[in-house]
């Protein structure tokens, strides 16, 4: 029996914790998560999440999930970088 998707994980410690046969290789820490808003009663997702590529610039893919339905989108931002503001969050700048 498959279980319903946990919709709210916000990093590989927090996957961890909620699905308990998760699998992981390489750095599942590589994607820094922007921001992210989801709803288990309405089956829905959206995430925007970046990858910083040193001195190149870097990486946004947005992700949508509906029910079973996914759109994913993914561009290249020239010399942009990561920025912790103080509250922990992540930008791009």
């Amino acid at each position: 029996m498959t279980e319903e998707k946990a919709l709210d994980v916000t990093s590989s410690k927090d996957c961890q914790n909620k699905i308990s046969d998760v699998k992981v290789f390489g750095n599942p820490d590589t994607w820094q998560l922007i921001c992210k808003a989801s709803s288990k009663e309405q089956g829905w997702m959206k995430s925007t999440k970046v990858m910083e590529i040193a001195g190149r610039g870097c990486l946004v893919q947005v992700s949508t999930q509906q029910g079973e339905h996914v759109a994913e989108a993914l561009v290249f931002v020239p010399m942009a970088s990561v920025l912790t503001t103080s509250d922990g969050a992540k930008t791009i700048r």
